[in-house]
């Protein structure tokens, strides 16, 4: 999916999703510059439990943040998938880049490339 272009937006659209619950962006951008790997999940989503699970067999220390559930903090959520670019819960970042969700984690592991993404 192509995003709309910056060009295509006036500038009070985008100073309003600039500001657009940063409390919750600036706290998981911090976040991630302080973990090495950070999960960032949801309640009641079984795959932020499953990435956190994985981490825990391979003995990788890794921060968590949490917000809300599929009825709560909804809107934080939204905030976080348009600066992440990222559509679904977890987000997982490693050494600060993101490398998508659970599904994407176990492939990396699986193929060995996430012991070389930590180094």
């Amino acid at each position: 999916m192509k995003r709309l272009d910056e060009s295509k937006k006036l500038a009070a659209v985008t100073a309003k999703m600039d500001s657009f619950h940063d409390d919750i962006v600036q706290e998981v951008a911090k976040a991630v510059e302080a973990n090495d790997v950070l999960i960032v999940g949801m309640k009641q989503n079984p795959f932020p439990r499953k990435a956190r699970k994985l981490l825990d067999n391979l003995s990788v220390k890794y921060g968590y943040l949490e917000y809300g559930s599929y009825s709560s903090n909804w809107k934080g959520r939204l905030a976080l998938k348009m600066w992440a670019g990222w559509p679904t819960f977890p987000m997982i970042f490693v050494k600060g880049s993101l490398v998508g969700g659970f599904d994407d984690l176990k492939a990396l592991v699986d193929s060995g490339e996430f012991e070389k993404l930590r180094a």
